[in-house]
């Protein structure tokens, strides 16, 4: 099964990698619209319920650092580039992009229809200000780093210049420009992630609340948002004001924000909900050969983060002991359940190479070895002169399934380095507000690569990045970061970013657990959802079908 699962993921990524090396003239032609596999039976009700889980902290393109949000923002907006039914990045906006001979200048050309929800035009201004305001430092985007490949945007984001410095222009309403620092191979699957979305000036600029009610929200994007009940619902409805309206079957989609995994399950089995993902681990085993209930690979890693700035993660030691003493089979294969894959490096398997996939190149850096990680325990804490090792607390965001795995880790740490360790939980957006704040000594986390490749899943760690909530700043490791980005020849560009997990691994400030899959049940009569590897399901196609 877990080759089936690298085979899968493999497949997919190259999809989603190599469509930037289609040529340099891209137009509406090349979207690719699929013929659908959808019954002839379709249901008069076009309506799905979906559970994401938790409250999204933030359903704005220029705040949205999690899965969840993103998830609904993918329903919403549409940027230049989108996703094909396969995960392959193909022109959205962009009815046509032209590139220098150089790689480093793009032209998009803005499709006709391209409109808001509210029916007024959408321009290439709209872009401009979009990428402009998630790169203002007022703004406060996580995710600014994302656009650093354009010229002076890092430098405008760090105070050092001004907007207009920056290499995004609206030449007239249907033209854009971009200039990159460097060329970029994987710039068109770059443009498909939220945080390259446009936003409409008139209402975002000067209003900071513009998207956290639906009464405010204007989006692009297939749906629209309708009602937002927070802590309880969001709603969104099909956007016949956008220019792809003709493939869009679902009328209306409604994300519930059920946080208990056992609560969820009976909601769907009862038909409250159409669809779920990460199941409890008690049920997968009764579920697991029914129609409706799928494993799919997913791009990311499960780990625990150190805080290197709080004792005892303070020494290297330490924190390689912890990493060490764990037994990652056991709790795949006893714990979780769901063909995850025991992880010994930060990039997950999925990243081709020119070498072959990143991970099986890369190898595991470390081993669970209980006799090195009590002798590199008891050395750290003489190095820090301590006597009996300070308290830990290990942090996780409310959810069964982390409840479960940080139980047996903290059984493990007591059996096999005769560590006691407590355990805290918080909701969602409340973990994430603390570990923001570097309040805590191990905390959980998860990362999925927002696209295949593995500088997305290493950039997490950057010294500069605002999601690298550990306090490790490492130079070697942001100068090899820096050097692959601008690197134009691909076996070069990979060593460095090995280069860059090398001593990410050889500091340890994080352990990483597993790579991720999903478990999914999805109501059998949804026909046509597009699964990514690093995506919740895409429902743009999806239909729903007679019973």
């Amino acid at each position: 099964m877990k080759k089936l699962f690298v085979l899968m993921i493999t497949i997919l990524s190259l999809s989603a990698v190599l469509v930037a090396c289609n040529g340099k003239d891209k137009d509406s032609s090349d979207k690719g619209k699929e013929d659908g596999n959808s019954s002839s039976g379709k249901a008069e009700k076009q309506e799905i319920v979906m559970n994401a889980g938790s409250e999204p902290p933030a359903i704005d393109p220029a705040l949205a650092t999690d899965t969840t949000s993103g998830w609904v923002l993918d329903h919403i907006f549409e940027g230049l580039y989108t996703r094909d039914k396969n995960g392959s990045a193909v022109p959205g906006l962009a009815e046509k992009t032209e590139i220098s001979e150089d790689g480093k200048k793009y032209i998009f050309t803005i499709r006709d229809g391209a409109k808001w929800s509210d029916g007024s035009p959408l321009t290439a201004n709209d872009f401009e200000f979009a990428w402009k305001h998630v790169l203002n430092p007022d703004t406060g985007s996580s995710f600014a780093f994302y656009l650093y490949y354009l010229v002076g945007a890092e430098e405008y984001n760090k105070g050092n210049a001004k907007a207009e410095d920056v290499g995004v222009k609206a030449l007239d309403e249907k033209t854009l420009e971009v200039t990159l620092n460097e060329p970029l191979g994987y710039f068109e699957t770059l443009l498909t992630m939220w945080t390259f979305y446009p936003v409409k000036e008139e209402l975002v600029a000067g209003n900071e609340n513009w998207s956290a009610e639906a009464k405010t929200y204007v989006s692009n994007g297939p749906f629209k948002m309708t009602a937002w009940e927070h802590d309880s619902e969001v709603v969104i409805e099909k956007n016949n004001e956008y220019y792809d309206k003709d493939s869009v079957n679902l009328d209306k989609i409604t994300f519930k924000m059920v946080g208990e995994a056992t609560t969820y399950y009976q909601m769907y089995k009862t038909g409250e909900l159409d669809f779920i993902k990460s199941l409890p681990t008690d049920v997968i085993e009764s579920e697991k050969d029914k129609d409706d209930f799928e494993i799919v690979p997913y791009y990311g890693t499960y780990m625990y983060m150190f805080n290197v700035e709080k004792e005892p993660f303070t020494n290297e030691k330490v924190r390689k002991a912890f990493g060490m003493s764990i037994d990652r089979e056991v709790l795949t294969e006893n714990v979780t359940l769901a063909g995850e894959t025991p992880a010994y490096g930060m990039v997950p398997v999925g990243a081709d190479s020119p070498e072959g996939d990143f991970r099986a190149v890369g190898g595991d850096y470390f081993e669970e070895n209980l006799d090195k990680a009590k002798k590199l325990l008891a050395e750290g804490m003489a190095e820090e002169g301590w006597t009996t090792l300070p308290e830990v607390t290990l942090l996780y965001n409310t959810d069964e399934n982390h409840k479960k795995i940080a139980e047996a880790v903290q059984e493990m740490f007591k059996k096999n380095i005769g560590v006691d360790i407590k355990l805290a939980n918080q909701e969602w957006k409340t973990y994430l507000e603390t570990t923001k704040a570097h309040n805590f000594q191990m905390a959980r986390m998860g990362w999925i690569g927002l696209f295949v490749d593995p500088v997305v899943n290493l950039d997490y760690y950057l010294g500069d990045s605002p999601n690298n909530r550990t306090g490790w700043v490492n130079e070697d490791f942001d100068r090899l970061m820096a050097e692959s980005k601008v690197e134009q020849d691909t076996a070069k560009r990979y060593e460095l970013l090995h280069q860059a997990e090398e001593v990410l691994m050889t500091d340890f400030p994080m352990m990483p657990i597993y790579f991720y899959t999903n478990t999914y049940l999805m109501n059998k009569n949804i026909k046509d959802a597009a699964k990514f590897v690093n995506r919740f399901p895409f429902m743009k196609w999806a239909e729903v079908t007679e019973k």
